[in-house]
């Protein structure tokens, strides 16, 4: 068994369910913390295991420059390498297909890089991505896709679509021949992609539900487009999908956002958002976002977050931490990061308690009451 639901909501389409990989289980719904390059920046593994973190999301692109994978692999796995108990999924590089649209060439046997770091060229196939992980020692590994911009005209978007199913096919049949006699075989997730368009979308699903991929994934959105047509899509696809996987939305990450999808029956995320914008000194709290290098905090005897019970919050004040950041200190960065991450995994932890006991929107209702959306 790889996934099993535990508690549907009376509610809504939030439900509450196990996924099992080869290094433990995950609880969903959940959030995994970015980790691309082996490490979610500033904090050690010790404190993801004290934060709660459950599973980590790593990328396939970035530990094929550094250090390579076939180093990770003779240090015994990332896992080993990082020092990391939990779960780690790792992106295929399509998300670069996307980011470094100036670094790359999109072709039907696979994507060329310009490498961000020398400018050395590496070939990504579907096969190659696949075996890059399984060196790696993932536990959930993506499919090579390719991320529109938006807006993409739709010719394009088609197109795109198109190439990303095929790639899929390839994907898993390689995959599945890799893991012919592993005992304990790492998990392998397939990609929705169509842009804005709802029967590219529709098309797309229905052609990777012809293969047994072991959870299902919505790319292509958290790309620039406003909530409204975001949402529109996660309403008229959700149900395409099969209630006996789980479903990962990529990128999401702002909470408002977050509590939209598990209503609507997502149950994995993943998003930079805590860690980078905590190292700018904007750190997410129960009240909303605050900007703790404003002055406003050079005398406040307050923690972070006056509700918050994680190690940051017990310990130290507002004031002490912007005198970090305006003093240009590293414990700044870790101060903050540590308390987002800390108030993403609790929050997802009160929200499994609440479709738990069957009270998801009383507990969205007062969590808003508090919160203030920008």
């Amino acid at each position: 068994m790889k996934f099993k639901i535990i508690k549907k909501s009376k509610e809504n389409k939030a439900r509450i369910s196990l996924l099992y990989t080869p290094h433990g289980e995950v609880e969903l719904p959940n959030f995994m913390p970015v980790a691309s390059q082996g490490t979610v920046k500033t904090l050690p593994p010790k404190d993801l295991k004290e934060i709660g973190v459950q599973i980590i999301v790593s990328n396939t692109y970035h530990l094929h420059l550094r250090p390579g994978e076939d180093l990770i692999n003779k240090m015994g796995g990332l896992h080993k390498f990082m020092n990391f108990e939990g779960v780690i999924l790792t992106d295929s590089g399509g998300f670069q297909v996307f980011s470094l649209s100036e670094l790359r060439e999109v072709k039907e046997e696979g994507v060329e890089f310009k490498s961000h770091i020398d400018g050395k060229k590496i070939f990504f196939t579907p096969e190659k991505v696949v075996e890059i992980q399984l060196k790696l020692g993932s536990d959930i590994l993506m499919v090579l896709d390719e991320c529109p911009s938006y807006p993409s005209d739709k010719a394009y978007a088609e197109k795109s679509l198109d190439l990303t199913l095929k790639w899929a096919e390839r994907s898993y049949k390689y995959f599945k021949n890799a893991i012919l006699k592993e005992e304990n075989p790492p998990l392998i997730f397939a990609i929705s992609q169509g842009s804005t368009y709802l029967d590219l979308r529709k098309k797309g699903i229905e052609e990777i539900l012809k293969y047994e991929f072991d959870g299902y994934a919505i790319g292509g959105l958290a790309v620039g487009e406003p909530t409204e047509v975001r949402e529109e899509i996660i309403l008229n696809i959700i149900d395409l999908f099969p209630e006996d996987k789980p479903r990962y939305i990529m990128g999401v990450g702002y909470p408002e956002d977050i509590f939209f999808c598990i209503e609507h029956g997502i149950d994995l995320f993943d998003c930079v958002l805590p860690t980078r914008n905590a190292r700018t000194g904007l750190v997410f709290t129960s009240q909303g976002k605050i900007r703790i290098k404003n002055s406003i905090f050079a005398d406040d005897e307050n923690p972070l977050d006056p509700e918050c019970d994680c190690y940051v919050c017990k310990n130290f004040t507002r004031a002490y931490i912007r005198h970090l950041f305006n003093a240009e200190e590293y414990l700044a960065l870790y101060l903050a990061s540590y308390h987002s991450v800390y108030f993403y995994i609790n929050l997802m932890k009160k929200i499994r308690k609440s479709i738990k006991e069957d009270r998801f929107y009383e507990f969205k209702k007062r969590f808003f009451e508090k919160y203030k959306v920008d």
